[in-house]
């Protein structure tokens, strides 16, 4: 999986991969390492004005690997970064489709 952000390009094998390397590339995020849904909280409320309220709210109920891809996806909708390349299977998470380009 590829992730641009900035210019920038992250890789990993699964989503919560590249998530991680987002967390380890933010200058501003003090607590690398810790639990990722507390990055991607962190980094939703960030993003406030580009995300819609609706969408950062994280679901308690999903597994990190859908979550961590989830956040990716929605980065990607609102137009703050861009999934280059999606894995057709990502640990436990099957894709029917690719991203539009």
């Amino acid at each position: 999986m590829i992730f641009r952000v900035r210019a920038k390009d992250v890789s990993g094998r699964s989503a919560i991969e590249v998530v991680r390397a987002l967390e380890r590339n933010d200058r501003e995020y003090c607590h690398v390492g810790g639990p990722i849904r507390q990055y991607l909280i962190w980094s939703l409320n960030r993003l406030n004005g580009s995300v819609p309220a609706r969408d950062l709210d994280l679901s308690d109920t999903l597994e990190d690997e859908p979550l961590a891809l989830g956040y990716l996806l929605l980065l990607d909708e609102c137009g703050v970064g861009r999934i280059v390349e999606l894995n057709k299977h990502i640990e436990g998470v099957t894709m029917n489709t690719a991203p539009s380009a």
